[in-house]
């Protein structure tokens, strides 16, 4: 059953939304474990931000099935396919703050800085938080890659 909300402040619709997905006609709907790795998220990693800005986050992609994916390009290890991940954002300034405040008060598997704080992507693993801190830069291809911070 597919449940209204993921948490307090996440709706299903907004975790599953994708307008590729609706664009190229994609069941973007999570299987039963992927919606408890949602849950876990979201009660772990989202809500728990969400509370100490007590201002509204905006949910740039939560779950991504592998078919819109490999559509979108993202990687091919994404957690975002397990639904452990997710990307969100507010400002810069704001995304920097957040980023500050998980890296030093929640327990998470990564975060990374995306484009100079223009989103946040935070994934966490049941049993398996490696609590990597990271950033994203462009090499010389154009290619997204990753740095430990």
């Amino acid at each position: 059953m597919i449940p209204k909300y993921i948490s307090s402040h996440i709706t299903f619709i907004e975790a599953t939304y994708s307008e590729v997905a609706l664009e190229n006609f994609i069941d973007n709907t999570p299987n039963e474990l992927q919606l408890n790795n949602m849950i876990l998220v979201a009660e772990k990693v989202f809500e728990p931000v969400r509370n100490y800005l007590n201002i509204p986050i905006h949910v740039n992609s939560f779950f991504r099935c592998e078919k819109l994916n490999k559509l979108i390009g993202g990687a091919k290890n994404s957690q975002h396919c397990t639904g452990q991940a997710i990307d969100i954002s507010i400002n810069p300034k704001m995304n920097k703050k957040i980023f500050d405040w998980i890296n030093e008060n929640l327990e998470f598997d990564q975060i990374i800085n995306e484009d100079n704080y223009t989103w946040i992507h935070i994934s966490y693993a049941l049993n398996n938080c490696r609590n990597m801190t990271l950033k994203s830069y462009k090499d010389t291809k154009g290619n997204t890659k990753y740095l430990p911070i």
